[in-house]
């Protein structure tokens, strides 16, 4: 047995979330794509089979009250806000990450008033977030401009209306500062919006600490909400009374069921509901949720640097040299919980990888993209994933 092997071995040993492994449904195969796609919590399966047939097929519409399915948005958003750093009723679950990136822009605009006629947007950012910015802007009559999260600092001046930045970048796993982009943005009387879909679930956030003003996540990644589940909306406590939504849905509505004309916002985080909730993946999303019971953010965090720390030790180690390259940061304070690798062959080498078992993914042109998910990723999957990445190197 090689150093690497032995050490990981005892690290497994020490490893105070190891036995959450068991509330997943996993195989033999080490999956470092839980950044794209969190593995299957083993509740799921037995939640949704009632789900479908009691509540759907027994209670059929009686499930809305009886079961609970009309509050469901708000109700799972409490389980996520502590993951984010939130307290209750701030958070609703809903809608994509596009559409409700889309609802936190437009209405960061309108909070920040007639006077000022710029947005910044991640120049870095998953492309759908772009495309909602621009979209927002055209819509707001407002200048879209793109910057970097380092060059926000001087970007930001009394024009700036809103400012939409990516948490952790998701080619690179590069974590950007949070709390000091927050208050630099604040300072200038911009509106803060947070996308947290690489760092939800696996490091602390600190919405509230932070002041951020609005925020939108994803649940399948990191959460483990299956595929496709539904995102969510954070309006912080003193925002929602003027939480001007673009997409006034039935369901935002103080009273959905009175069938108005008139729109009058719902109170509270409500107001960033839209229409029906998909209750389904709702559920399942819920279910899910529920591995977090015991678990806090913080040792996710420091069991997800001692991966990624790991991973790279035994990259070094077993890959041959010159052939790949790092452009995940080595600083724990700037490192999300996947690691990123530039290889030529990137493409070949990942569909190899997993030809052996090992599942990351490529991003085009050149990157291979490992996620590390402390609840069901232990130390000897790491270091089978960096052995085997080796030989393939080298082959």
């Amino acid at each position: 047995m090689s150093e690497l092997a032995s050490t990981a071995e005892k690290l497994d040993a020490a490893d105070e979330l190891a036995a959450k492994r068991a509330e997943f449904v996993l195989d033999d195969v080490v999956y470092l794509d839980g950044n794209s796609l969190g593995a299957l919590p083993a509740s799921v399966p037995g939640r949704m089979a009632d789900v479908v047939h009691r509540q759907w097929g027994g209670l059929r519409i009686r499930s809305w009250d009886e079961s609970g399915w009309w509050t469901a948005p708000e109700r799972i958003g409490d389980r996520i806000a502590p993951l984010v750093g939130a307290a209750a009723g701030q958070i609703v679950v809903g809608d994509s990450t596009s559409v409700n990136v889309f609802k936190a822009l437009v209405a960061a605009v309108r909070l920040a008033g007639d006077d000022r006629d710029e947005i910044l947007v991640d120049a870095t950012t998953f492309p759908t977030d772009g495309y909602m910015a621009e979209s927002a802007a055209r819509m707001t009559g407002r200048t879209l401009r793109p910057v970097t999260p380092g060059e926000v600092p001087g970007a930001l001046s009394s024009r700036t209306a809103a400012v939409l930045l990516n948490h952790v970048d998701y080619r690179t796993g590069r974590l950007h500062d949070l709390p000091s982009l927050t208050a630099a943005m604040h300072e200038a009387g911009a509106v803060a919006v947070w996308d947290l879909c690489h760092s939800a679930g696996a490091l602390p956030v600190g919405l509230d600490e932070h002041g951020v003003d609005l925020a939108v996540g994803c649940t399948y990644k990191y959460l483990n909400g299956g595929p496709g589940s539904p995102a969510y909306l954070y309006v912080r406590q003193d925002l929602q009374d003027r939480f001007d939504s673009p997409l006034p849905g039935w369901t935002s509505h103080a009273e959905p069921f009175g069938m108005r004309p008139a729109y009058e916002p719902a109170s509270g985080a409500s107001r960033g509901r839209v229409g029906t909730p998909d209750i389904l993946s709702m559920l399942a999303l819920e279910a899910a949720l529920e591995v977090w019971d015991d678990v806090t953010i913080e040792s996710v965090r420091t069991k997800s640097l001692a991966l990624t720390d790991f991973f790279l030790r035994a990259v070094t180690e077993y890959a041959p040299t010159g052939r790949v390259e790092s452009l995940t940061p080595v600083r724990h304070e700037e490192r999300g919980s996947q690691v990123a690798l530039r290889c030529d062959d990137a493409g070949d080498v990942m569909k190899r990888l997993i030809e052996r078992g090992v599942v990351g993914d490529f991003r085009h042109p050149d990157v291979l993209r490992f996620g590390f998910t402390p609840l069901y990723v232990g130390f000897t999957d790491v270091e089978r994933a960096a052995r085997v990445l080796g030989e393939v190197l080298g082959s």
